[in-house]
């Protein structure tokens, strides 16, 4: 067997977004690939058929990110294949244009043009679809323009993009850029007379999560000046054409909603006692009114955390009066059914991540992380579990893969489990350098699946240890809730594995660990250097370092900020303080890394860069890596070169001081 390489990343598959067709007989998938030279990822859409067990490449032009079934045989998906609209594109028109392909053969043709940049789609009857896109309040439509009039609006196209309009907050988001009175609007768009009708105000931002006989339930934000935490669900027929609100903007925060036989039932946070991370309860609708259908107290959606993922997929689906949704349940993501009578069931096993699925009478398909292994589509069936595809199966065959072994103690009553690898060809009579490797979120969790960079890591001869602390998912809301306790109780969380590791591994030399970790990880980076020597080296990833300043320069701080510290700027300005590490920063002696994306609203740059200085100006060795165009996903999607310079400042920092 090899070892792990730094670049091996470049040779894995991706995949997401399975679906069975209508009949069940077939299921569609994405395949991402890396593409080094290009610095970008090759995407294209593959079948299985679930009768002869086989599977192939249906698409080649390596952009096909996305796709829907428009019937048993036939599938739909966004494409730019004509030059002549590419050129307009770039003038500053709005076209997305959808190619159909038949699954048994043939070349996809182009099915439906539409003078809107689409983000979603969904079919609700013949040749009728439910649409959103992006519409801009202060954008130009140069459709509506011809001769000279176009001409004036191409020019002032190009001259608003020396500036921006800021009236609302958010103003941008990660990953999009500016958003400022930009909306995912819901139109209905007729194929048969191109007609566009739009269904949801301008300032609504809309999300549609089920679709079902010519109706859609669809989540709606609407707002003008600050957006807010709670939100509202609609009811859209087609055939009245009438949109219903079912749930008011002042009761939850809601997650996603299903038809589920004859009952609606939506998936919704009411705040009240944990706040933003107050996991989901399930309600359904009884004559007009909200009543609760049962208690959820795990995670909604697939939170193990990965650097081996790429694209999107489906996460709850109905099927047979059973609602069928991911849920994230200690080290583990697991497919879930809720029954009309409010029982709940876990389906798959405790084994890694389930991050996308579909099911049939003749079972369930999903894509998920398994194990130590990449990910991979399976089949559950009559509790049994079974691998159909063999993407990435070169590299469990060819490489060092570590497994991860778990270890638990208990801190202030509480249980803390964690992992560790050890190193590639490991030696109980060497000593090794060690890394703690923290997670983001902070409500996200470690498990057992495979992750890039540990075993890269634990392939160059380092201990990498990795543990939940209280904040983490997986273990129900009151393990979750840290607010107001930001590097208190989880930093002693941390403190305290890192010291049981190193007890149980003498093997470890205690004077050579590293401390490492992205967002909350980041944060908490930050923290330790300020509060410990005990590290010889750090690297701190798309971190945060002083809260007042997050409040008013990220997507997602003047609520998470106030939600997650318990404070403002206005009300408690000491408190706010009390938690940023900047404040501690003339304490740290430990030699840091940065790595920062310059286009990451979740944590700016500017959280990066003030920790960076205080070090420098104290004396401390920093060093600070900024990439251009990526932002707060840089390590799980960024660009392929981007990624693998990353990777190599990380363990060129690291081998400097602890090798």
């Amino acid at each position: 067997m090899e070892n792990l390489k730094l670049k091996d990343f470049l040779d894995y598959k991706f995949l997401s977004g399975i679906e069975f067709s209508p009949d069940k007989n077939y299921a569609a998938f994405v395949v991402h690939a890396s593409d080094y030279e290009g610095n970008k990822y090759l995407s294209n859409i593959w079948v299985y058929n679930c009768l002869t067990a086989k599977y192939g490449k249906l698409t080649r032009m390596n952009n096909e990110k996305s796709f829907i079934w428009l019937d048993n045989d036939t599938i739909l998906f966004p494409s730019l294949r004509n030059d002549n609209l590419k050129g307009k594109i770039e003038k500053g028109e709005h076209w997305t244009v959808f190619y159909a392909i038949n699954i048994h053969g043939g070349e996809a043709y182009e099915y439906m043009r539409i003078p809107m940049n689409v983000n979603g789609i969904k079919k609700i009857a013949q040749e009728k679809f439910l649409i959103t896109a992006e519409y801009y309040h202060y954008g130009i439509n140069l459709h509506s323009h011809n001769g000279k009039e176009r001409d004036k609006a191409i020019d002032m196209i190009n001259e608003s993009k020396d500036y921006e309009i800021l009236d609302e907050i958010p103003f941008w988001s990660n990953g999009r850029g500016f958003t400022n009175k930009k909306r995912n609007r819901l139109y209905l768009f007729d194929k048969e007379t191109n007609d566009i009708v739009s269904i949801s105000d301008k300032f609504e931002n809309i999300s549609v999560t089920s679709v079902r006989d010519g109706k859609a339930l669809y989540i709606s934000d609407n707002y003008t000046n600050k957006l807010e935490l709670t939100n509202e669900l609609y009811l859209y027929d087609l055939y009245s054409e009438k949109a219903t609100r079912l749930v008011k903007e002042d009761k939850f925060s809601i997650d996603f909603a299903e038809f589920v036989g004859d009952e609606i039932i939506f998936a919704a946070s009411p705040m009240e006692s944990h706040g933003l991370n107050q996991n989901p309860d399930f309600y359904k609708l009884n004559n007009g009114k909200t009543e609760l259908l049962c208690r959820h107290d795990f995670g909604m959606h697939n939170s193990i955390s990965s650097d081996c993922r790429y694209g999107e997929g489906i996460d709850h689906r109905a099927f047979d009066n059973c609602l069928y949704f991911i849920s994230t349940e200690n080290k583990s993501s697991f497919i879930k059914k809720l029954s009309l009578d409010g029982k709940i069931e876990k389906i798959t096993g405790d084994n890694g991540s389930v991050d996308s699925f579909d099911i049939s009478s003749e079972g369930i398909i999903f894509i998920g992380l398994r194990g130590t292994r990449l990910q991979e589509v399976y089949k559950f069936i009559e509790k049994t579990e079974k691998r159909i595809t063999k993407f990435n199966e070169k590299i469990i065959e060819t490489k060092n893969i570590i497994k991860p072994e778990p270890l638990e103690f208990i801190n202030d009553g509480t249980k803390i489990k964690g992992y560790i690898l050890k190193p590639v060809n490991y030696d109980e009579n060497k000593h090794y350098p060690g890394i703690l490797d923290i997670h983001g979120g902070p409500k996200t969790a470690y498990g057992e699946v495979f992750i890039h960079e540990m075993q890269y890591w634990a392939n160059e001869g380092y201990f990498v240890f990795f543990c939940n602390p209280r904040g983490s998912d997986g273990r129900g809301d009151e393990f979750a809730d840290i607010r107001g306790k930001y590097g208190t109780i989880d930093y002693d969380d941390l403190m305290k594995f890192t010291d049981f590791v190193l007890e149980k591994y003498p093997q470890i030399d205690k004077c050579r660990i590293g401390v490492t970790g992205g967002s909350y990880g980041g944060f908490m980076t930050n923290w330790i250097i300020g509060h410990t020597d005990r590290f010889k080296c750090a690297a701190s990833q798309r971190s945060i370092s002083n809260w007042i300043s997050k409040f008013g320069t990220t997507d997602i701080g003047y609520y998470f900020n106030a939600d997650q510290m318990l404070s403002t700027p206005w009300d408690n300005v000491e408190k706010m303080w009390f938690h940023s590490p900047l404040k501690y920063a003339n304490q740290a002696v430990t030699p840091t890394l940065f790595i920062h994306s310059e286009e990451d609203y979740r944590c700016y740059i500017g959280e990066g860069l003030q920790m960076f200085t205080a070090l420098k100006y104290h004396g401390v060795d920093a060093r600070l890596c900024m990439f251009r165009d990526e932002n707060h996903e840089l390590s799980r999607s960024g660009k392929p070169k981007h990624r693998t310079r990353r990777l190599e400042e990380i363990i060129n920092w690291f081998d400097k001081y602890l090798k």
